[in-house]
């Protein structure tokens, strides 16, 4: 896939710290950023799915997780 050039603005310490660590791993910045992107963008897209899960369960043994409260 193509990569598209944008714009944006970041802490100048996270960046130098983003830099060093492509560095590091000998990868470019634009790599290191696209999969940080990549990253989030599947955590944010699994939380749903959880909370949605997380209520179910409580929902279906509310008194079982009562009673052992007590």
């Amino acid at each position: 896939m193509a990569s598209v050039k944008f714009s944006s603005k970041m802490n100048p310490k996270v960046l130098e710290r983003l830099r060093a660590r492509a560095a590091q791993e000998g990868r470019t910045l634009s790599a290191v950023l696209t999969t940080a992107a990549e990253d989030y963008l599947e955590r944010a897209a699994l939380r749903p799915a959880f909370r949605k899960a997380e209520s179910e369960v409580l929902d279906d043994h509310a008194e079982l997780l009562a009673r052992l409260a007590r």
